[in-house]
């Protein structure tokens, strides 16, 4: 049976980790066992934070909403429990972006929240 080098694979399977370090500091760019190590962490940060990036997005809709709730004499919990029995169909993403680009239809909401309050 022939004897099987691994140069050719092994250096392919290096280029590709050491690409992909580019832009680390120091050993974690250069060296293999580093760059390899810090590149799997690295994709296991993405894949936790891609999650969190919609939980931090919420969370500042909510917080958009509340201040611009309490501004018209509303908490944010009745505002959302008015909406539901409104039947207004809004995401927080939407009603946050009118209450800062326009305040005028964000005002049209609450009056028609307050309305079924």
């Amino acid at each position: 049976m022939s004897r099987v080098k691994k140069a050719v694979s092994r250096k392919r399977k290096h280029k590709k980790v050491l690409k992909d370090a580019r832009g680390y500091f120091g050993g974690r760019r250069k060296l293999y066992t580093v760059a390899n190590e810090a590149r799997k962490k690295a994709l296991e940060y993405q894949y936790r934070d891609r999650r969190n990036r919609k939980r931090n997005f919420r969370t500042l809709w909510i917080t958009r909403i509340n201040a611009a709730v309490r501004e018209r004499g509303m908490t944010y919990g009745t505002f959302m429990f008015g909406m539901k029995t409104a039947a207004i169909d809004l995401d927080r993403k939407v009603l946050a972006d009118l209450a800062v680009r326009d305040p005028e239809a964000f005002d049209k909401v609450v009056d028609a929240v307050k309305a079924v309050l």
